[in-house]
């Protein structure tokens, strides 16, 4: 019998949800178009969506015309965007995941108690750019155990902040290197972590556990936590793919698979989900089962210029 396990938790996270639910409210709200600086989430599929909405995605605040409205990613951005945004006269609504917010004020808290801030992540990740922005002469982004090694702190306190859509395991090992050099290392709170990274890495582990050789990752490209997806259930022992959930299938992928698992990043809607379970169904693939590791139940506020109304 051929069969699916189906992750849980999987798709959007609170972040997600609170950032389109933003940028849907303020284009019922004005009319488009409505400026949105980055992509607001990192899956091509919404983008699209939201653009057929009248939404504009711009990869600079210098693209929106001045006085209209512009809505930060939830990625976060760097104070000096804000600022920008103040001096062309932009009506500025901050769709930032509260997550990430919160790691922002842990980087101005650190930096400004004469600490060197270790940001662990990826580089060129968007949020680690607007985190690092925070105090970029006081932080350093350490992206290994390598680069653990070659920190010179110059004789200041390390402090230890990270990229939030890395798991606990992703980063434990270049937080262990720095603590074995820096033995009064200030290390990163467990929810500095996304709740929902951790969550949908952990149901990966478990399915790979319940017997899925193969497990489905759908998302984008340009989503880090859904790449990340792929390398946990590699590293569980399963093959993994990372699929868009809208191209089909190709039945060839699933030669000598009985049990095939399906997740999806946190920015990834749950009708792409729906989409690739009818393509497993029609393969074959007709017993469902959910491995669910956690329950979310985790809401976030709206910012006042849209809960307003």
């Amino acid at each position: 019998m051929k069969r699916v396990l189906l992750a849980a938790p999987r798709s959007f996270c609170a972040g997600v949800d609170r950032a389109i639910d933003i940028v849907e409210k303020l284009l019922e709200q004005h009319g488009p178009p409505v400026f949105v600086r980055h992509q607001i989430v990192h899956n091509d599929h919404v983008v699209k969506r939201l653009e057929g909405l009248g939404a504009v995605f711009v990869d600079s605040e210098d693209e929106i015309p001045q006085g209209a409205i512009c809505v930060l990613s939830a990625h976060g951005v760097a104070p000096s965007v804000k600022e920008k945004c103040e001096q062309r006269g932009l009506v500025v609504v901050d769709a930032v995941c509260p997550l990430v917010s919160k790691v922002h004020a842990e980087a101005r808290r650190y930096a400004d108690s004469g600490h060197l801030v270790a940001l662990v992540g990826h580089a060129d990740h968007v949020e680690v750019i607007g985190t690092r922005g925070e105090r970029p002469d006081a932080t350093v982004v350490i992206e290994s155990p390598e680069d653990a090694a070659r920190l010179d702190p110059e004789g200041k306190p390390v402090a230890v902040i990270t990229q939030t859509t890395l798991s606990l395991d992703d980063v434990a090992e270049t937080v262990d290197a720095l603590g074995s050099r820096f033995g009064d290392l200030r290390r990163p709170a467990a929810d500095d972590i996304c709740y929902a990274t951790q969550n949908r890495q952990d149901a990966v582990k478990a399915m790979a556990r319940s017997g899925a050789s193969l497990i489905l990752v759908i998302g984008s490209e340009t989503s880090s936590n859904a790449r990340r997806l792929v390398e946990v259930a590699e590293r569980a022992g399963a093959t993994a793919l990372l699929i868009d959930g809208e191209s089909g299938l190709d039945p060839d992928l699933l030669t000598g698979q009985e049990t095939v698992g399906l997740t999806a990043g946190a920015s990834t809607p749950e009708e792409l989900v729906a989409l690739v379970l009818r393509s497993l169904a029609s393969l074959g693939y007709d017993e469902l089962e959910e491995v669910e590791v956690a329950r979310e139940d985790v809401h976030f506020r709206l910012p006042r210029e849209v809960a307003a109304t």
